[in-house]
């Protein structure tokens, strides 16, 4: 296996032990099945209830939304729409193969409209760390098929946001592309953009789903924990891990060689 698959499931399996809902699960059973770490079953229930719960969820996940929509003034001044993949879902037995998951369809629907406004060209990134169909190719099919937008380029060797961002930069690059729209969800804007912006590229944000609620009456149901702030919660930790993770890493080494997939 590749140096770089290695370091990506690697990074994968610390995020699984991590993040809800196995971390919590971990802690919870260690506490329980060692007298002595009693107190972590304490905290793992606590971590429960902070990435599930609305009133607290909104306090991780609203530090990470600082991001506004983007204007159509803004728009003006890119070059090209740059949309980063969230993940495929291998058993679509409706449609006959693998498909992009429900994350990269919000932002696939979202950049489709932004084309479609603006009439810029459109780039969309993800690989295949399972070496199956790359998710990139998966993009573009959506694209093209459910949302009449054409796709420019496809980069499709890319297994994390880093890679996102240094090889959609070598493609750009490579026709004079300085300025992009970066379409992704708002609570990974942070780390795409910076990303994307130590790539070298001029970055305007252009994110969609956020998953706080600005909303400031405090309701009954905001203490009660969900199904839908469950996973607004793991997304959050995920980019708070993510996050500290990028600023702890040292320098990337240099990226493979891009592998677009144009018409």
């Amino acid at each position: 296996m590749e140096p770089a698959l290695i370091a990506f499931w690697a990074k994968k399996v610390v995020a699984l032990l991590i993040l809800p809902p196995a971390g919590p699960l971990l802690l919870i059973g260690l506490g329980l099945a060692v007298s002595r770490l009693r107190k972590l079953a304490w905290l793992g229930w606590a971590y429960a209830v902070l990435v599930s719960t609305p009133i607290t969820v909104d306090w991780l996940a609203a530090p990470l939304e600082t991001a506004p929509p983007v204007s159509a003034a803004a728009l003006r001044q890119t070059q090209a729409i740059v949309i980063l993949g969230a993940g495929t879902r291998s058993h679509a037995p409706e449609y006959g193969e693998a498909t992009v998951n429900a994350l990269a369809l919000e932002r696939l629907r979202y950049g489709a409209g932004l084309a479609r406004d603006t009439g810029l060209p459109v780039l969309v990134t993800g690989g295949a760390p399972e070496h199956h169909t790359p998710e990139a190719t998966m993009m573009r099919a959506a694209l093209e098929q459910d949302f009449g937008i054409t796709v420019r380029w496809a980069e499709s060797a890319a297994l994390d946001t880093r890679d996102n961002a240094d090889l959609s930069a070598a493609l750009l690059r490579a026709e004079g592309i300085e300025r992009i729209a970066l379409v992704t969800h708002a609570a990974h804007m942070p780390r795409a953009q910076a990303a994307f912006e130590a790539a070298g590229l001029t970055v305007t944000p252009a994110p969609t789903v956020w998953l706080s609620n600005p909303d400031p009456e405090i309701e009954f149901g905001d203490f009660v924990p969900n199904a839908r702030s469950a996973y607004a919660g793991w997304f959050a930790v995920h980019e708070w891990i993510g996050g500290l993770a990028y600023r702890l890493s040292a320098a990337p080494t240099p990226p493979p060689t891009p592998a677009p997939d144009r018409q």
